[in-house]
């Protein structure tokens, strides 16, 4: 299990720049996002965590690219390089203001297996993120209400669970939504790299 963490030990967490891990990106591994904008914040109050957002890396080889495969509430599912977030987040020519670790997933996994899941975050590229499931859940935490309503919209951790789910991976959580606290908490993600 990924150790738990606060937001101040987080930026105590030595960090790597870019460029030098870079080449040890690979397709799978996970993304995990500790924002400081508003609605970050809520995400993090809501979930009791750190942790506001989290996604997929994407590597494709063969055209030498490093991207994030995500469910952003602006754009929906989008795929962007990882080199956006951390030099022109949202075309700001800043940063993503927040910290970034990449993690691993510990178990193994057969490439046709990612390969599978991948392609499914691909296929649904452009679908609607899911603005109301962030009201349902915090109706269902404050009012303990259990319904949860299945549509085609995503949060980033439905999308997450639902990638690794075609890659035979099932995160478990108790809850009536998934959030990306967690997936950090699974038995399986560790650690890898703070970026930012």
């Amino acid at each position: 299990m990924a150790q738990p963490i606060t937001k101040k030990s987080l930026k105590e967490i030595p960090h790597y720049r870019y460029e030098k891990i870079r080449d040890y990106l690979k397709t799978g591994q996970l993304i995990f996002c500790s924002g400081s904008y508003l609605f970050s914040g809520i995400i993090q109050k809501l979930t009791r965590s750190t942790w506001s957002h989290v996604a997929v890396i994407y590597k494709d080889e063969s055209l030498g690219r490093v991207l994030v495969l995500e469910a952003e509430p602006r754009y929906g599912i989008r795929l962007i390089p990882l080199s956006k977030y951390l030099h022109d987040y949202k075309g700001t020519k800043r940063p993503y203001k927040g910290q970034i670790v990449i993690a691993n997933l510990n178990i193994p996994l057969k490439k046709e297996d990612l390969d599978s899941g991948i392609s499914f975050g691909l296929d649904e590229l452009t679908r609607p993120y899911d603005n109301y499931e962030i009201v349902r859940i915090m109706m269902r935490i404050l009012f303990h209400v259990t319904k949860r309503e299945k549509n085609r919209a995503y949060i980033c951790s439905e999308l997450v669970r639902d990638i690794f789910v075609k890659a035979g991976i099932i995160f478990r959580y108790q809850d009536t939504y998934i959030s990306p606290d967690n997936i950090w908490n699974d038995s399986r993600v560790e650690m890898k790299f703070r970026i930012l």
